[in-house]
């Protein structure tokens, strides 16, 4: 994917490596996504940054006061997350943003490893069906309630699940996710971590 540059990044070094999670380590909220967009973070090597779901993503932790700043351009831009971590299901930019069985599984240790090491980690929120099925079985939820917006699940450790539909363009376009449907996710993670 790093090959293929958009024509507005033509100039610029793409990342074109596996993007890594993103935040404070002392995190009581993990935000899960998809994987890093093509021409996002596989670009700019942090996950959510340089693209439109990123825009949306670190607006809305920003209006829950879980980030310094509402935009995020590049990984010098100044954003810090405090009681928030950004990562992601898939380490790499899929084709067609479709990660096969094969990418999903191994990319799994990469979260295996965050949810260890977010010792303080409450909640999780998920964006979108392929994030709650990888957090789901990751974390041993059983039943697992069906995937929609505002679906809370509890796993066996403690923590709580948050679903979301994902701030992909196709959702936020469509209005199927608008910014105070993101915002009231945001609200609830921070009530479900203790934060209000």
């Amino acid at each position: 994917m790093a090959a293929t540059r958009r024509a507005a990044f033509r100039d610029q070094e793409y990342w074109g490596r596996p993007v890594p999670g993103f935040g404070d380590p002392g995190a009581r909220i993990l935000v899960v996504g998809l994987a890093p967009a093509a021409h996002g973070g596989n670009r700019t090597g942090r996950v959510f940054t340089g693209d439109r779901s990123g825009d949306w993503l670190y607006a809305a932790l920003h209006r829950a006061g879980l980030a310094n700043q509402a935009t995020s351009t590049h990984i010098g831009d100044g954003l810090l997350l405090d009681g928030a971590y950004v990562s992601a299901a898939v380490r790499c930019a899929p084709p067609a943003n479709k990660p096969t069985v094969e990418e999903r599984d191994r990319c799994l240790p990469f979260l295996d490893q965050e949810l260890v090491i977010l010792a303080q980690l409450r909640v999780v929120v998920v964006l979108g069906q392929f994030a709650y099925d990888v957090v789901g079985r990751r974390l041993g939820i059983r039943p697992r309630p069906r995937f929609g917006h505002g679906v809370e699940a509890a796993a066996p450790a403690g923590l709580k699940v948050v679903c979301s539909f994902h701030p992909s363009q196709q959702n936020t376009f469509t209005g199927r996710l608008t910014e105070p449907m993101l915002d009231a996710v945001f609200s609830r993670a921070v009530l479900l971590a203790g934060g209000g």
